[in-house]
């Protein structure tokens, strides 16, 4: 007879170690499956982690997780092609307890984070795939691994299998991705002695800056790259929908290597040693991506329900979240004796009353607008960089004959309508 649990959670990301966590500490058999030779060997992102999420499951986490630096200054950039417009928030509140933000490697951060699960209880096995769902009488009841005798038994499935969530393809629960609903961005790790880094970025010891870059970096294409410090190495990468890519012909790490060579990134990583190449896809659709998220003993959470808010850069805190709401959804369910879909759509309506939906709703239009729209990135943006150059070039020209310059710059050839058009209109995608 096949092994039983209580849960068997497929993903042991932000999302599946969440769930974990909450339903070990419920008193629940958990088994944690990993298909990695250790959790966060086959994940990567960024490396920014919001702290709230994470510090209601684990409070004063920073006092012993594998953290890199709180960060202190977030700044977004838009670059031209020798240029970039600067704008951010430094605050030294952040460099505090409890902390906004940090920037982590995701192969130390989430073992560590899987590890709180298992301390808790859960019974984490890695390098294991499963294969398919077991499904009897319309219900989900287990799942087979590649591992000999491998089907296991659970009155709760938990997908928590990322972005391509085989699975819940399997299971009718969503279609592909179309190319423009995601993202591949190509990330490298660059080597750079803590000292450098504090005084090429202006920041003091245990102090992180996090950068959002966009306009050149994706080549005018919808998307964006980043610039995150860690103790001793930097993050760098640049990301633009597979849509994107396919119609211009564009190569991830010839991207990569545009905004390495970019004039006013190169001197932020020169004489830096590259430690690591890292590529992965990104679920950018937002609200309209979030397919079925509940069955009969099944839940979806994570990147494999489509959470992530690409306007804000949000990703793991939404996976946390929606781990632990699925968790305290399944303890219920366990109590009640009753994995129905409709015990277990507790899950869902917390869901949409949670922050995610809320903030994924917001910007619901979003990615449509810029994907179909493309003057936004391709020319407003360098027509922006170009604008500002002028504006501060002091050259004897009158102020007022400047504005009106700049003013033309943008009308020339589309006219003062079409132009408060493209502004309404991405005025009413992000309001």
């Amino acid at each position: 007879m096949s092994e039983k649990f209580d849960v068997i959670i497929v993903g042991a990301g932000p999302a599946g170690s969440a769930c974990a966590l909450v339903c070990a500490r419920n008193g629940l058999n958990v088994l944690l499956l990993e298909r990695g030779e250790y959790p966060g060997s086959k994940n990567v992102m960024g490396g920014v982690l919001f702290s709230k999420q994470l510090r209601d499951l684990v409070p004063e986490f920073w006092k012993e997780a594998p953290l890199e630096r709180p960060v202190v200054d977030h700044r977004y950039w838009v670059l031209g092609e020798e240029s970039a417009i600067q704008v951010g928030y430094k605050g030294m509140e952040w460099g505090a307890e409890p902390y906004n933000s940090f920037t982590v490697q995701r192969a130390k951060f989430d073992q560590w984070f899987a590890n709180k699960a298992v301390e808790a209880g859960a019974l984490l096995v890695n390098e294991t795939v499963v294969t398919e769902c077991i499904v009897e009488n319309g219900k989900v009841v287990g799942v087979r691994t590649d591992r000999p005798d491998g089907e296991l038994c659970a009155d709760v499935v938990v997908l928590a299998d990322g972005v391509n969530s085989l699975l819940a393809k399997q299971l009718g629960f969503r279609k592909e991705h179309p190319p423009e609903h995601v993202a591949l961005c190509a990330m490298e790790v660059i080597n750079m002695p803590k000292e450098k880094i504090n005084e090429r970025f202006n920041i003091a010891e245990n102090q992180g800056v996090a950068i959002e870059i966009f306009g050149e970096s994706t080549k005018g294409n919808f998307g964006a790259a980043f610039l995150y410090t860690n103790q001793d190495s930097i993050n760098i990468g640049v990301g633009t929908t597979l849509a994107a890519m396919i119609k211009d012909k564009l190569k991830p790490y010839d991207l990569l290597d545009q905004l390495k060579n970019h004039p006013t990134i190169k001197p932020l990583i020169e004489g830096g040693e590259s430690a690591e190449y890292l590529a992965h896809l990104i679920p950018e659709g937002g609200y309209r991506s979030v397919q079925k998220v509940v069955g009969n003993g099944v839940v979806v959470v994570g990147d494999a329900a489509s959470l992530v808010n690409a306007m804000h850069g949000e990703g793991s805190n939404l996976a946390m979240y929606s781990g632990e709401l699925a968790a305290q959804t399944i303890v219920q369910a366990k109590k009640r004796g009753d994995f129905s879909e409709s015990s277990l759509n507790q899950y869902r309506e917390a869901l949409n009353n949670s922050f995610i939906m809320k903030d994924l709703d917001k910007y619901k239009d979003a990615p449509h607008t810029f994907e179909s729209y493309p003057q936004y990135f391709k020319e407003y943006a360098p027509m922006l960089t170009k604008a500002m150059g002028k504006f501060f070039t002091v050259d004897g020209t009158p102020k007022r004959d400047k504005q009106k310059q700049i003013m033309k710059s943008f009308t020339d050839g589309r006219g003062t309508f079409k132009v408060l058009t493209d502004i309404y209109r991405v005025w009413k995608a992000v309001k």
